[in-house]
């Protein structure tokens, strides 16, 4: 089949909020520490501790939102172990991942800090599985009360006078797991019951985030909802892309064949049914979609890199990165009606990271450049694009070879994003755009691609994979005549000429 697609450009169906391009910081391996905080005195050029060069490359990604401090962390953290002068902080051993002394350097100030510096939302995650009502609500009031209160006076010690705006709290994290292992009838409780000391202070107003399924478990997304959906204003989703599917013996991130190229993005390709499916629940009980889906931890998940901790989860990140990242996004936008955040896993050093460190060196990975592509849809209107995709097909199994996704934001600047999924073969795509009639066009692209399969940048290569100005193209009576390159990440600008 030919695939085709028609834009029309004056059929808007929504805003993608921003919040969908948000990340995800764990103290986990070289995450946090090495990778945001260097400390003080380091040599590494730094301010309060924080690195200069990871900010800068984050704050031009426009890194909307934060989450922090996990993931499976965030339900054995104590968060009054991270404050305070930091050599009195108390050391602890992490023992989800790697078994090693976490020292609390880290802490509530830094990370606040470390938002304020990326001019960016902190989304705070809560400890259910190993913390108290009481811990969780003094830390709402450490961080939000601006008045006369035990915490307040703590923070005011700790060198903070006014309170901070915390908008996103998170009410314990995959408490099906390793938060707790709970039943979901059991989390609604406790949810219902921990939620309820989660404060608004003042002007401060706290979105309230219950922790949602891990993957397919449709059950507990209708236990949650069913239970607790008045006292929610959002619920999570978890679900990582493995190319063999097999928790135990994930695949590599770089060296592998083709055949886990087309696994990888036809597991990627499993979000669109999974936000769907979770999506038919969640109206059953919120016909209004008052309630958001935040899909807080996605990305890909292969064995760790050769001699790396195993509890550290490092790896590399290559094109095939670029594309789940691409294709994912396309996907997040489609259900903007319901998907109001997601956070990619994680954002330095670890699983689909955006940055990796090494020592004082900073390298950009392409799914860094894939979500600087697509920084453009954020907050833009979602423009209805139909798409008829072609086959792509591998050892008789088939996918969609194209992805795509279309918006126009505030300056009436429309711009397509495209994937072309196939691994060894050019797609050619006729885009009709309606709705512009009698306007003269002005049309630029960027594009990603890899020259191999497995094309990564290393930090004696760091421009391996790069963005490139894309031409392909070509205009005639309405019809834009794409070619994306095998395996390619593409971003179209369509304005009119002044």
């Amino acid at each position: 089949m030919a695939q085709r697609a028609v834009l029309n450009a004056d059929i808007r169906k929504g805003t993608i909020n921003r919040n969908i391009y948000g990340h995800f910081s764990e103290h986990l391996g070289r995450c946090i520490y090495e990778g945001i905080w260097v400390g003080e005195d380091s040599p590494i050029p730094n301010t309060k501790g924080i690195r200069n060069d990871v900010v800068e490359a984050l704050k031009e990604i426009k890194i909307p939102v934060l989450r922090w401090p996990g993931g499976c962390f965030a339900d054995e953290y104590h968060w009054k172990d991270g404050i305070g002068p930091r050599e009195g902080r108390k050391r602890m051993i992490n023992t989800h991942w790697g078994g090693t002394v976490e020292n609390n350097h880290f802490g509530t100030h830094e990370f606040m800090e470390l938002c304020t510096m990326l001019e960016c939302e902190p989304y705070i995650n809560g400890n259910v599985g190993s913390g108290t009502v009481q811990e969780m609500s003094e830390w709402v009031e450490y961080l939000t009360f601006n008045g006369v209160s035990p915490m307040a006076e703590l923070r005011k010690e700790n060198g903070r006078e006014e309170p901070w705006s915390v908008s996103y709290f998170g009410v314990g994290n995959e408490n099906w797991g390793c938060g707790g292992n709970m039943r979901p009838e059991y989390y609604a409780d406790l949810y219902r019951r921990y939620q309820t000391y989660v404060r608004n202070y003042g002007d401060n107003k706290i979105h309230r985030i219950a922790c949602g399924a891990n993957a397919e478990d449709y059950n507990w997304t209708e236990v949650l909802m069913r239970e607790a959906t008045r006292f929610m204003d959002s619920l999570t989703l978890h679900y990582y892309t493995i190319p063999t599917g097999e928790w135990n013996n994930k695949g590599a991130a770089t060296g592998f064949e083709a055949k886990e190229w087309f696994s990888t993005l036809k597991a990627a390709l499993r979000m669109d049914e999974l936000v769907t499916r979770h999506s038919v629940i969640m109206d059953k009980y919120d016909p209004e979609k008052r309630v958001g889906l935040i899909v807080d931890e996605w990305g890909t998940w292969y064995d760790v890199e050769p001699g790396t901790n195993p509890g550290f989860l490092y790896q590399q990140n290559s094109i095939r990165d670029a594309l789940v990242a691409g294709l994912t996004l396309n996907i997040f936008h489609k259900h903007s009606d319901r998907v109001r955040m997601a956070n990619i896993a994680q954002t330095i050093n670890v699983l689909q990271a955006v940055i990796l460190t090494e020592g004082d060196k900073m390298l950009l990975t392409p799914t860094y450049h894939v979500f600087n592509m697509y920084k453009v849809h954020q907050d833009a209107q979602l423009l209805d694009l139909a798409l008829e995709s072609g086959v792509y097909s591998f050892e008789g199994s088939e996918i969609p070879e194209v992805s795509a996704s279309a918006s126009v934001n505030a300056e009436g600047v429309i711009h397509v994003s495209l994937c072309n999924l196939n691994h060894a073969a050019a797609a050619k795509l006729p885009l009709e755009l309606r709705g512009l009639a009698g306007q003269e066009l002005e049309i630029t692209g960027t594009t990603l691609a890899g020259a191999s399969i497995d094309a990564h940048n290393t930090f004696s290569d760091p421009e391996a994979v790069a963005p490139q100005t894309f031409t392909a193209f070509s205009l005639e009576d309405g019809i834009l005549s794409v070619e994306l390159a095998p395996m390619s990440v593409t971003v179209l600008a369509i304005k009119p000429k002044a």
